[in-house]
């Protein structure tokens, strides 16, 4: 069996900045890049210190290329969450929460890990990439 690569690209999510696509599906799987608290239409970083809106950015960023892809967010099967600070853990756990359950109709939530990291912005205190499996037609 044959499966082709195929990039995902959406204007309802940021542009990549560097040499790589908002996400990839081959088959059923769709693995999306790294996503931050950007607006699509202006590149801006949004919501400096406040991790909790810039968690709802960056999961409505990841959900938009997901559904590119055609699979929806029910369809995510792990994210992974890149904090700057463990101070921001727990802001960040609470938006999360509450986009995930909002936008995970089955109940079944995705896995998770988080990692203190530093991140290519110092603006940016979260960043997340995400991937899914899907029975949706490419």
């Amino acid at each position: 069996m044959t499966t082709t690569k195929t990039a995902i690209s959406t204007p309802d999510a940021p542009a990549p900045a560097h040499t790589f696509h908002q996400g990839v599906r081959t088959g059923p799987f769709v693995q999306v890049s790294g996503q931050g608290p950007v607006d699509p239409a202006t590149g801006e970083y949004l919501f400096p210190g406040d991790v909790a809106a810039q968690t709802t950015r960056t999961l409505q960023n990841v959900r938009a290329i997901v559904e590119a892809s055609g699979a929806t967010f029910d369809d995510v099967v792990m994210l992974r969450v890149y904090l700057t600070s463990r101070d921001d853990f727990a802001a960040m756990n609470e938006a999360y929460g509450a986009f995930v359950t909002q936008h995970c109709p089955s109940g079944v939530l995705p896995s998770r890990t988080t990692v203190m990291v530093g991140l290519p912005r110092p603006e940016m205190l979260v960043e997340i990439d995400a991937f899914a499996v899907t029975s949706a037609a490419a």
